[in-house]
């Protein structure tokens, strides 16, 4: 019978899903070399989609996937992957393995129960267009949570994709992935207010973004330079109250909210400009006083 002791290249992959994540992982694991046997999915035009840059890859039901794969990803939607494990039938030795950041691996007790061996495999990337995924995939983290057998499987392929591996112990699922959407929706969000108040003088999203995505870039290399605390540019980073002082007052006039927003992210700040020694602790509570004044 296989399972997942065989070499890498010899595994039977499957996925049940062919969602933007499901296709990008399917893509990478394909160019990397391992063997994307089948895709099951309700939609037959994604299934269509995830396979056809794949040779030899079949459409199959849920059933016949979970029959012939020794490694079945399912990267269903969050809400479908208990219902999916729950509905199979699974077997002895094989994998099954959920792509979600916060279902935790008990959402997939029904696979164990059969004898599968059950993880987490979660690549810390965005899949808003699958194609351009797979070619960022190399380089980037992927967090696994599996024991045994299975881990060292995980392991194994998280290094033939050329990414670099996270391990997560059990119940931290949901933590992990909230920490994530730091890194990743909320700059929507964060330049979606700055982008909101150059709109407070007329200006558009289209000149906002250009000026201010290069100084993310800018702040991304460096803190990958130098660490959070050093690689942070601004006012707070070098004491300058009377700037933050400036910046409380127009906002202020701007609007309750937008105020409210850039304190609290100021005051954050606070503490990563005393780690990085560009203030003292007098300038720090001089600082934390203007952003902590009620506001009128």
């Amino acid at each position: 019978m296989p399972h997942t002791r065989a070499p890498i290249a010899e595994l039977k992959i499957g996925f049940i899903g062919a969602g933007r994540l499901g296709r990008a992982l399917a893509w990478s694991l394909d160019a990397a070399g391992c063997r994307v046997h089948a895709v099951a999915s309700r939609g037959a035009a994604r299934a269509a989609e995830l396979a056809a840059p794949i040779a030899h890859c079949l459409q199959y039901p849920a059933q016949r996937l979970a029959d012939e794969c020794d490694l079945v990803f399912i990267t269903t939607p969050d809400g479908a992957i208990q219902a999916i494990a729950d509905e199979l039938q699974w077997r002895e030795g094989q994998g099954v393995v959920h792509c979600s950041g916060a279902t935790e691996v008990s959402a997939l007790a029904k696979a164990a129960a059969d004898g599968a061996m059950v993880g987490g495999f979660h690549p810390m990337q965005t899949f808003a267009d699958p194609a351009a995924a797979a070619k960022s995939l190399p380089g980037s983290t992927i967090t696994i949570e599996a024991q045994g057998e299975l881990s060292r499987t995980l392991l194994g392929l998280v290094e033939c994709l050329g990414c670099a591996a996270n391990q997560l112990p059990p119940g931290m699922r949901a933590r992990y992935h909230a920490a994530a959407g730091y890194a990743s929706q909320y700059i929507n969000v964060v330049l979606g207010e700055a982008v909101r108040i150059w709109q407070s003088w007329g200006a558009t999203e289209a000149q906002a973004l250009p000026a201010l995505v290069p100084m993310v870039r800018g702040t991304l290399a460096s803190i990958e330079a130098a660490g959070l605390a050093k690689g942070m540019p601004g006012p707070v980073s070098r004491g300058d109250a009377g700037t933050v002082e400036k910046h409380v007052a127009a906002l202020s006039e701007l609007d309750g909210d937008t105020a409210r927003l850039y304190r609290e992210l100021c005051l954050r700040s606070v503490s990563l400009a005393l780690a990085a020694g560009g203030i003292d602790p007098d300038k720090a509570a001089r600082i934390e006083a203007i952003l902590r004044v009620p506001q009128a």
